[in-house]
């Protein structure tokens, strides 16, 4: 695959973090880019991702041999739109949203699917915008790959191979197997907990429930914090597997009802065991659609200044906090201190520095 020039619309989060891989792997290539904002483009100009200084037209990326469309899925459709008359008959032009069905649809109605490939990077983080994007936010994650009968499999191969190399893990298939597999593990859990946190607000009349809201709660629903936009775009644009993957969750949660209702024991346990071995056995490990938290636990005596030792502890090894708290509910999980780094490495770095002292709970 003869690369010479990639083009970015969008600098986001993703986009960002493509750029940056993409030139730090292959600083050859030369990479433009346009964004919502001047800042977005300026940033990554002065970090040496990208060649332009300024936002660009549409009619900019005329000479791209590859384009990346890294906006919400509804603008995407749109920019592939504008480009068709626009790009050389060479020119590969793919997403990074998390629908496939629309898009791809658009592209065979304007008679593009045989330069289109969809692209859906499972990497992500509680941090948006460029200032967030990393090199290393590909690094085994997966990467999905859609197309149409009529792109040449070649193409695909090539453009498989060069993902690949970024070092995410590619897997190929249709638009319509991708659309109802992330409706059922990204869409549907992004929608329960947001209707989760939804109903123990209007519940919390006096606000004791925000108080106590324990671990397993905070857990459950760190993922409502994701963008409202983005996920009005995802629940428009895959309205029909989301709502198969909805009434399939309902006979599951009526299920548990059920075995309450009637008191069965027996049920109660084996639906929660199933729930477990099914749990246990997920590759956690891996990046995923949802965003992991790097975290970790620790018995602390409660004596002034405590908190501040582990902090001074970790600082003089260079290590940085994210986020760190005392855990005042602890009916599910162990240790009184909770921290939280940026990455795993820092995460193992920190549970090593203070495994000696302190008694460590990861999960």
């Amino acid at each position: 695959m003869n690369i010479s020039q990639i083009g970015f619309i969008g600098l986001g989060l993703i986009g960002g973090s493509i750029a940056k891989t993409i030139k730090a792997k292959y600083p050859e290539i030369e990479i433009i880019a346009t964004a919502g904002r001047q800042s977005t483009i300026t940033a990554a100009f002065n970090d040496g991702v990208i060649s332009n200084d300024t936002l660009l037209d549409i009619r900019d990326f005329a000479d791209c041999d590859i384009i990346f469309l890294c906006s919400p899925v509804k603008f995407n459709i749109s920019y592939l739109k504008d480009l068709k008359n626009i790009i050389k008959p060479s020119c590969l032009i793919t997403d990074v949203g998390s629908v496939k069905g629309d898009i791809t649809q658009a592209a065979i109605e304007i008679g593009m699917d045989n330069q289109f490939i969809g692209g859906h990077p499972m990497a992500g983080a509680e941090s948006t915008g460029y200032e967030n994007a990393t090199t290393t936010l590909l690094e085994n994650a997966y990467y999905i790959l859609t197309y149409t009968e009529n792109l040449d499999k070649q193409i695909l191969i090539d453009f498989d191979e060069f993902i690949s190399s970024l070092g995410a893990l590619t897997m190929t298939m249709d638009s319509g197997k991708h659309d109802f597999a992330v409706a059922c593990i990204s869409h549907m859990p992004h929608i329960i907990s947001a209707s989760l946190v939804t109903y123990v607000k209007d519940a919390d009349t006096d606000g004791v429930l925000k108080t106590i809201a324990a671990g397993g709660f905070r857990d459950i629903t760190r993922i409502s914090s994701s963008s409202p936009t983005m996920w009005q775009h995802i629940c428009s644009t895959n309205k029909e597997e989301i709502l198969h993957a909805y009434r399939l969750y309902i006979d599951s949660l009526n299920k548990f009802v059920k075995a309450v209702e009637n008191n069965s024991e027996e049920d109660t346990f084996n639906l929660f065991s199933e729930a477990k071995n099914y749990r246990d056995n997920l590759p956690v490990k891996n990046t995923g659609l949802l965003p992991q938290a790097f975290e970790f636990y620790l018995d602390l005596e409660d004596e002034a200044g405590g908190i501040a030792t582990v902090a001074t502890i970790l600082a003089n090894k260079n290590i940085s906090i994210k986020n760190i708290g005392i855990v005042h509910n602890r009916e599910f999980e162990q240790g009184v201190l909770r921290i939280e780094t940026y990455d795993q490495n820092s995460m193992n770095a920190a549970i090593e520095t203070l495994s000696d002292t302190y008694k460590i709970y990861s999960k």
